[in-house]
């Protein structure tokens, strides 16, 4: 899960950096052991005293005194999240690989360095960044209801806004309703990922363009949603369809599930766009990406991952460093997730952006295999080879000159 690119150290809390008024201290550690040592002894008591048990399961804690370091930044975050999460009953534990190995076999924990959250009978992954604020955020998402019930016309500009988001929307006839029912059932298979909303108004259920018992799906940045065929749904068709389409043309890298979509590559390789959405170049680049996207979203191969570096601010110099990237500016290439190695799109003028055409034909050529990350592979064993050859010729100037120094110096004896 911890791609080494995208590793960053767990942000451990928040320091006010002077005086803050009251209402805006930000929690730091108290000092008081919250998480448990799971084990063979208590992990049923555990479960069964809160509503939502989240646990860590780490590789055995190492000899090596940096990794130790690690490990312990990494339970000091879970004390924090586990403080700030006291009050709603939420608790927290460490499963170790090696010691607790049946434990975790039991409760089928199988990834090492990954969090699992047990709520009832579901046990969801989270594949996010292991911060205190993005873990409490995921916490907060999954105590909430797997449905959110839109009532009127400002719940539905709030619902218009979330471009960024998968989203499902269904029209029913009340909350009593079995197809409601089946809808909020298979919303818990997908919560907090996958954002999924209902109604009963008819007034509201007629701006969506919604029949009764009707769902639409909501790809990514795409204007129009797709209805989902047959109706009513049952949980399985719901689930089946979801499943067969979250893959988005164009999706956000987001610090709460980037670790999943990093392992949702297409044959080893993403299409990464980087842009400030904040920023006016950005935010054309931006505009020129979602128009591709929706020009080409029936191509089951294309999948663009966007990056807005505002959200990543630790990890921009490590970028640009691996990359070689100025991300002052939009940029498009392809990754290959195995060693981060990368190809990129250029820009014969920087002040220029490049067109929605341009765009498209670059992504044609990366689909077809014409830009791919291999070519860079070969130019720098090229690279190499020509370095190895300029050494060689290096060496034999140099033992040239150490025979003729030779040669000189047997002269000389003979004249003396």
């Amino acid at each position: 899960m911890l791609h080494l690119w995208l590793f960053l150290l767990p942000c451990l809390s928040l320091v006010t950096l002077s005086p803050a008024e009251k209402g805006l201290e930000f929690p730091q550690y108290d000092g008081k052991d919250r998480v448990l040592d799971i084990n063979g002894k208590n992990y049923k008591r555990a479960l069964k005293k809160h509503g939502m048990l989240c646990l860590f399961y780490h590789e055995p804690i190492p000899d090596n005194k940096e990794q130790q370091k690690k490990h312990q930044m990494t339970e000091l975050v879970l004390e924090l999240v586990a403080q700030v999460m006291e009050e709603k009953d939420v608790g927290f534990g460490m499963v170790d690989a090696l010691k607790d190995a049946k434990v975790a076999k039991k409760l089928g924990l199988e990834e090492e360095g990954s969090v699992y959250v047990f709520k009832a009978d579901r046990v969801i992954e989270f594949d996010g960044l292991l911060s205190a604020n993005t873990l409490v955020e995921f916490l907060l998402d999954l105590l909430d209801e797997p449905v959110e019930v839109l009532e009127n016309s400002l719940e539905l500009k709030a619902f218009d806004r979330m471009e960024a988001d998968i989203r499902l929307v269904g029209y029913f006839k009340s909350e009593e309703s079995e197809h409601y029912e089946a809808f909020k059932e298979a919303a818990e298979h997908f919560q907090p990922y996958i954002k999924f909303f209902a109604t009963f108004d008819r007034s509201v259920a007629k701006e969506l363009t919604l029949k009764l018992n009707e769902v639409d799906f909501y790809e990514p940045f795409m204007e129009e949603p797709v209805t989902i065929p047959g109706k009513p749904h049952s949980e399985e068709e719901l689930v089946d369809f979801i499943n067969k389409h979250r893959r988005p043309t164009l999706r956000k890298l987001r610090a709460e599930d980037m670790f999943e979509t990093w392992e949702d590559d297409i044959e080893g390789i993403h299409i990464v766009a980087f842009a400030e959405e904040e920023d006016p170049d950005g935010y054309e680049f931006l505009e020129i990406l979602k128009e591709v996207a929706r020009e080409n979203t029936h191509i089951p191969n294309l999948s663009i991952i966007w990056i807005d570096p505002d959200d990543f601010p630790l990890l921009i110099p490590h970028w640009e460093k691996t990359f070689k990237l100025d991300l002052f500016r939009p940029q498009i290439g392809v990754i290959n997730v195995t060693d981060a190695d990368s190809v990129w799109m250029e820009m014969e003028d920087e002040e220029d952006l490049p067109t929605p055409q341009e765009l498209e034909d670059w992504i044609e050529d990366v689909l077809s295999g014409k830009v791919n990350t291999e070519d860079d592979d070969d130019d720098e064993e090229d690279e190499d080879e020509d370095d190895d050859e300029e050494e060689d010729d290096e060496d034999e100037d140099e033992n040239a000159e150490d025979d003729n120094e030779e040669e000189d110096e047997e002269e000389d004896d003979d004249d003396e």
